[in-house]
């Protein structure tokens, strides 16, 4: 399953820094940004992606997360 964000990230560290904080809590997923797309799109993919789980971790970090429509 491929799940796709919208997201506010720009910088290219900090999206390196909220890849690996996801990775740590969802190892087996793979995981990536496209900061080259207006969206600044973040794709999750995995079995079970717990979009709610993805969403909280950015807005926690203080970044804008909104699942797309496929």
């Amino acid at each position: 399953m491929v799940s796709v964000f919208k997201t506010n990230v720009q910088c290219p560290a900090k999206a390196v820094y909220i890849v690996n904080g996801l990775l740590s809590q969802y190892p087996d997923f793979r995981i990536n940004f496209d900061l080259e797309d207006c969206d600044r799109i973040l794709r999750v993919e995995g079995a079970d992606v717990k979009i709610n789980g993805i969403i909280s971790s950015l807005k926690n970090l203080g970044y804008f997360c909104e699942e797309l429509p496929y």
